[in-house]
């Protein structure tokens, strides 16, 4: 079992030890309230995270343990008309754009479909929806499993999302359902939990 662990991992071009900071990354210190995806969103981890300084999207960010293959965790603050990630290609393969106007229930398939498009993937199931707060507002949270284009290895992931004023406020949590999942995602739990609002008044940064 521990070698087909390896191999699969070794297949996605991942290494084994702990991800080091590159160069524009950063590393979010313990117990210390950081404001994420250029927006009003805070959160407080209870332990050290390396933010990414590369972007899903243009009011996103990702942080992670040993990169992002392996437990990659997104924030997102999106407006009205805008999408989850950049853009594959606008005129033959378009994401799925956010509405203020949407359910609670519409946002997970909108990351679904937004999965599909820009990771490429066509193995995605939904495995549970529920209706939690989050953010001082009604709430979703949601478990899917998935795989990614040419890849063998199945991944897990979680999410917790609320529109609040008219914005979307979304975190996910994914990574392999090997090893990985399980022993991080009280992590992503833990940040969720911490998540606040600071200013929803106030207009995103750009």
């Amino acid at each position: 079992m521990a070698k087909r662990i390896f191999s699969l991992l070794a297949a996605m071009g991942v290494a084994f030890s702990a991800q080091p900071l590159m160069a524009g990354n950063a590393l979010m210190p313990a117990g210390t309230s950081v404001a994420v995806a250029k927006s009003a969103l805070t959160v407080t981890p209870e332990r050290e995270w390396n933010r990414l300084s590369a972007r899903p999207g243009r009011n996103s960010e990702t942080w992670t343990l040993d990169g992002d293959d392996l437990n990659g965790v997104n924030f997102y603050s999106i407006e009205t008309g805008r999408t989850l990630f950049r853009e594959v290609s606008k005129k033959t393969k378009p994401l799925p754009r956010f509405s203020s106007t949407m359910l609670l229930t519409d946002i997970p398939a909108l990351l679904e479909n937004s999965y599909r498009i820009a990771l490429g993937t066509t193995l995605f199931s939904m495995t549970s929806i529920d209706p939690v707060p989050f953010l001082g507002a009604k709430g979703v949270r949601f478990s899917y499993s998935f795989r990614k284009q040419m890849e063998d290895v199945l991944r897990h992931g979680e999410a917790v999302g609320a529109i609040v004023g008219g914005r979307l406020y979304l975190m996910t949590f994914d990574a392999p359902a090997i090893l990985y999942f399980d022993r991080d995602v009280a992590g992503f739990r833990q940040i969720v939990t911490s998540a606040r609002l600071e200013n929803p008044a106030v207009p995103a940064r750009r």
